[in-house]
């Protein structure tokens, strides 16, 4: 015989516990549980082997693409976790070699959406209350589908219009599979190469599974929803605004929150219809982004034009925090000084901060850095920035990691590893400075007084 008794979980829902000697209820349920992950990281690592043995017999038969080719298809074969590790290969230029960078960008983590049923069964079963007590209609067509999460459209029976991120079945057991199979093999070529321990693979590895972990906690990207709304109300910031949480009708798979209206930060036709200043608009934004990296506990580390809205009323809104990043005061100024002296054509400049930026075993010779970076400056024109009327998403990022990548390599030819957070902090930039060819060409980003980057 056991007593029961009630708890809540860490969405703040009501769960069944259970105290009894051992063999009770309880204890086979954790037993279950065991073999059931076992039974299913058993089967994933049966669907990694299928698809490698696959890739191996067709490159056996004479389909021999370019290795960064073979590798990315075969990455989008094997689904979530390797799509995401493609992703993080084609941001952190600090990491791979250029031509897996580059043919990385082509990984976009858009997936065809699973059938409505199959995602209505997950809402059901995360819900305390049938589905109808909450929504009075859910859209069966999500607004979008991608490796870990569906999103639909739907409408609370009180009225408020909502969307509804629905974490895909199994995804955090295949993700922690995955993973743990990629840091034991990463460890292993590790002691087998040991000159690939400065680079850390096995780092790298962890790295990449706590953010994925992150993106599959909806409860911590609720969190970080409210974190930015505070920050928002903490420095009487009433233009940018986040979508408001809807806590009792979310849990960790399941994010229900308010729904925006409006167009993005690069339409600057449509943004004219909510707006007669898109420049100012677009200060706000910058000013927001900016004061975030010294004033909240992390900043957007991914804001494209689809994550940064114009709305009806002219308010910016900031949209998918899964993905955050978080920097120190003092590598801050390093990154913000770096950029700057880019802009100017400070080589001194730059190598300065380059060498407080990064990492680095040996002494830096900071002149002849200087001198090298003067001479990749000759050789690509880094005064010219991405062509802003190329909106090709895809394009874009090839645009600005070509960039980085270039500036990167010479910081390696020196000694230097940069943090990832590098990278994440200039591709923002250099996304800033798309709009502001767009929406603002006669602004100077870094000489315009009404930005307060370094406040």
């Amino acid at each position: 015989m056991t007593n029961s008794s009630t708890s809540r979980n860490s969405a703040g829902k009501k769960v069944a516990t259970t105290a009894g000697p051992a063999g009770s209820d309880s204890e086979l349920s954790k037993l279950f549980n065991v073999v059931s992950s076992g039974i299913k990281g058993a089967a994933r690592l049966g669907q990694t082997a299928t698809v490698l043995s696959r890739t191996g017999i067709n490159w056996l038969r004479g389909q021999r693409p370019p290795a960064p080719q073979l590798l990315r298809e075969t990455f989008e074969s094997l689904g979530a976790t390797y799509i995401k590790l493609g992703q993080f290969i084609a941001s952190s230029p600090t990491f791979f070699p250029p031509e897996y960078v580059e043919e990385f960008q082509h990984c976009l983590d858009r997936t065809p959406p699973l059938p409505f049923p199959t995602m209505k069964a997950i809402l059901e079963a995360e819900m305390e209350q049938p589905l109808d007590e909450i929504y009075s209609f859910i859209d069966p067509v999500p607004l979008a589908s991608a490796s870990i999460a569906q999103v639909h459209a739907a409408r609370l029976v009180t009225g408020e219009d909502v969307v509804i991120k629905i974490q895909k079945p199994g995804v955090e057991n295949i993700l922690l599979t995955d993973l743990n199979f990629l840091y034991v093999s990463a460890t292993i070529l590790e002691k087998m190469a040991p000159k690939l321990s400065w680079t850390s693979l096995s780092g790298v590895i962890q790295e990449i599974q706590r953010t994925m972990m992150e993106e599959c906690d909806f409860i911590q990207e609720a969190n970080n929803l409210e974190t930015f709304a505070k920050f928002l109300r903490d420095t009487d910031n009433d233009d940018a605004t986040v979508p408001v949480v809807y806590k009792n009708f979310s849990s960790r798979r399941i994010l229900t929150m308010e729904r925006f209206f409006g167009v993005p930060l690069t339409d600057l036709e449509s943004i004219r219809q909510f707006t007669p200043d898109p420049e100012r608009t677009l200060i706000t934004a910058m000013n927001t982004w900016f004061s975030s990296l010294t004033q909240c506990e992390f900043f957007h580390a991914d804001v494209h034009a689809g994550n940064l809205m114009v709305l009806r009323d002219g308010r910016i809104g900031f949209i998918d925090f899964g993905i955050v990043g978080r920097i120190k005061p003092d590598t801050w100024a390093a990154v913000s000084d770096f950029m700057t002296a880019i802009m100017v054509g400070n080589f001194e400049g730059m190598a300065s901060a380059m060498a407080r930026i990064g990492i680095t075993h040996v002494e830096v010779d900071e002149d002849q850095l200087a001198k090298d970076l003067k001479a990749l400056y000759q050789r690509l024109d880094l005064s010219e920035m991405p062509d802003p009327t190329d909106l090709d998403p895809s394009r874009a990022d090839d645009d600005v990691n070509a960039l980085l990548m270039e500036m990167v390599r010479v910081g390696e030819q020196h000694g230097l590893h940069f943090p990832r957070e590098f990278a994440l902090l200039i591709k923002q930039f250099l996304y800033f400075d798309r709009y502001v060819h767009i929406l603002a060409p006669e602004m100077d980003m870094f000489l315009d007084e009404r930005l307060h980057r370094l406040h």
